[in-house]
């Protein structure tokens, strides 16, 4: 699961923890965009839930420097060991540059000389190197964790998944269809035995269609009009569905940039209905090659009139 559930603080996250592990969630997946940072919430769930694996998805390689998130990962490394993933990508123009005031240039290069650095500073390595986009000088890891975190590249196309495939220890993936895996793994094909694919997915819990497919419309507008997402779905053979979202968008009109999604496309990327049909959806992506699919809870009708709805939503995810 996605952690931290929106609506809820995060001092109260230990019965949320206790309940998603009680329903049989094993992973608690944090992201980074403008809300918590990745890190906090998964290294409370490292206390709360001590047999819980633990990962980013993903902590942007813009936004803090190379020394500061190998720093940051080492220490949570040490706090659960053995039980965390580093996920990191190239994550957007507007996070990295307009929110954090760093110049979002070279994605491709910086995503693979942080992968590069942060797998020698976290095996203890001293590093004096100049990379292509960025240099350090003399520096070590005061406490290089006793186990290293597997690193995972977030990646959207053949570029980026072949990247991931031969340097890092699994892939991320983001805003696909289950039918659309089997495309995206052909362009990562490694020979690891461990390599993770790690899957985030939309799941909004109601049997209110026209609610969930609403919720779904404008998420897809926001995202899939992002130059990476949209370039993205191209490669995916979307455009033909997705061009006049894309027109439409570009001209401020949002009323008929949402009227431009077909239900079909919701319904490809949004997981939603019952508890039971969206653990089936799911598990589509699982049967696809996933090997980490990763639930992120979006608001339903039943959770914003019943709060205590959450826990039966989380039990029906769960097993």
């Amino acid at each position: 699961m996605t952690v931290p559930l929106g609506g809820v603080a995060l001092t109260e996250h230990a019965a949320v923890y206790e309940a998603l592990s009680a329903a049989g969630f094993t992973d608690f997946w944090s992201s980074e965009v403008n809300g918590t940072d990745a890190f906090t919430p998964l290294t409370l769930a490292s206390i709360w839930q001590p047999q819980a694996r633990l990962g980013t998805a993903i902590a942007p390689v813009f936004t803090r420097g190379p020394a500061l998130l190998a720093m940051t990962a080492a220490a949570l490394a040490e706090a659960a060991p053995g039980r965390f993933q580093l996920g990191i990508g190239a994550s957007s123009p507007v996070v990295a540059g307009d929110w954090n005031a760093a110049e979002f240039t070279k994605p491709f290069a910086r995503s693979r000389d942080m992968l590069r650095f942060l797998k020698a500073a976290l095996a203890g390595e001293v590093i004096d190197e100049t990379y292509e986009t960025f240099r350090v000088r003399r520096f070590r890891l005061e406490r290089p964790p006793a186990v290293p975190p597997q690193i995972l590249l977030a990646a959207l196309r053949p570029g980026m998944l072949k990247l991931a495939a031969t340097e890092a220890d699994g892939v991320i993936l983001n805003w696909l269809a289950a039918t659309d895996v089997a495309q995206v793994l052909n362009e990562a094909k490694t020979g690891k035995p461990d390599f993770d694919i790690v899957a985030r997915i939309f799941v909004c819990p109601t049997e209110d269609r026209e609610y969930a497919r609403t919720v779904g419309r404008r998420l897809i507008a926001a995202y899939l009009t992002v130059p990476a997402y949209l370039e993205f779905h191209r490669w995916l053979g979307r455009e033909p569905v997705l061009g006049q979202l894309r027109e439409a968008w570009a001209t401020g009109d949002r009323r008929a940039a949402l009227a431009a999604i077909p239900d079909e496309v919701v319904d490809e990327l949004i997981v939603h209905g019952s508890p039971q049909e969206c653990r089936a959806h799911v598990a589509r992506y699982a049967e696809a090659g996933v090997t980490v699919p990763v639930m992120a809870l979006l608001p339903t009708p039943e959770l914003q009139e019943d709060a205590t709805a959450l826990g039966r939503i989380i039990t029906g995810l769960g097993r």
